[in-house]
C-alpha cells in the first residue's frame, strides 16, 4: 500500500461547496494524508522542511487546488518554488522526488466547454496544467492524467458526490494498484 500525501490549497475553502466534499471524501483513508497549506501556513511562511519530510515519505503527491488565473493559488505556486529546491528536488543530487507520482486535482467554475479550444477559455484544462507536468518531469517524478471537478458553480449535489466518490476511488487506486501505468496516458 502507497503513501499518499495530498496537498490542498484553497484559500477561500470554507466557501468551496465542491473543494469541501471533496475533501469529505478522502478524509480518513487509511495511508493517504492531506496537509491543508492555507490552514497550516496563513502567513505563508512555509516550513520547507516538513513539507520536505512530508513529500519523502509519500510515493503518490496530489496537488489540490482550483484553478485561479489559469494556475493555482498563490500559497500552492510559493510552495512549489521554496520546497521544490534546487539540488534537492531536481539538479545535481535533486533525487528526492525520482520515481514518485503527480496528479492535479483540480476544480474550475467553468464549464469542461469553457476549456476547449472553441470554448471561452480557448484552450484545454490540459494545457493550462502544463507548468506542473514539466515540473514533475524536471524532478523525475510521473506525472499522471488529472482530476477535475468542472462547473462548480453550477454543479447539481448528486453530480457533485459522483465526483467526490471518483476522487476516493482514484485515490485508493492510486494508494493500491500493483501496476500504475494503467493511470497514465497512452
Amino acid at each position: 500500500m502507497r503513501k499518499v500525501l495530498v496537498l490542498f490549497a484553497h484559500p477561500k475553502f470554507e466557501h468551496s461547496e465542491a473543494n469541501k466534499v471533496l475533501i469529505q471524501a478522502i478524509t480518513g483513508l487509511e495511508n493517504v494524508v492531506i496537509r491543508d497549506l492555507y490552514e497550516l501556513y496563513p502567513d505563508f511562511n512555509i516550513s520547507i522542511q516538513a513539507e520536505q519530510e512530508a513529500l519523502f515519505e509519500a510515493e503518490i503527491v496530489v496537488w489540490h487546488h482550483p484553478i485561479y488565473w489559469y494556475s493555482c493559488p498563490p500559497l500552492m505556486k510559493q510552495w512549489i518554488d521554496l520546497v521544490l529546491e534546487f539540488g534537492w528536488a531536481y539538479g545535481p543530487g535533486g533525487i528526492y522526488l525520482k520515481g514518485k507520482y503527480l496528479v492535479n486535482a483540480i476544480t474550475t467554475g467553468g464549464s469542461q466547454e469553457a476549456y476547449q479550444h472553441d470554448g471561452r477559455n480557448n484552450y484545454r484544462i490540459e494545457d493550462f496544467l502544463r507548468p506542473f507536468e514539466q515540473t514533475a518531469r524536471l524532478c523525475n517524478m510521473t506525472y499522471l492524467p488529472s482530476f477535475h471537478v468542472a462547473g462548480t458553480h453550477k454543479i447539481t449535489t448528486s453530480e457533485l458526490q459522483k465526483k467526490a466518490n471518483s476522487y476516493k476511488e482514484l485515490l485508493l487506486g492510486l494508494r493500491d494498484e500493483l501496476d500504475l501505468s494503467i493511470y497514465q496516458n497512452p
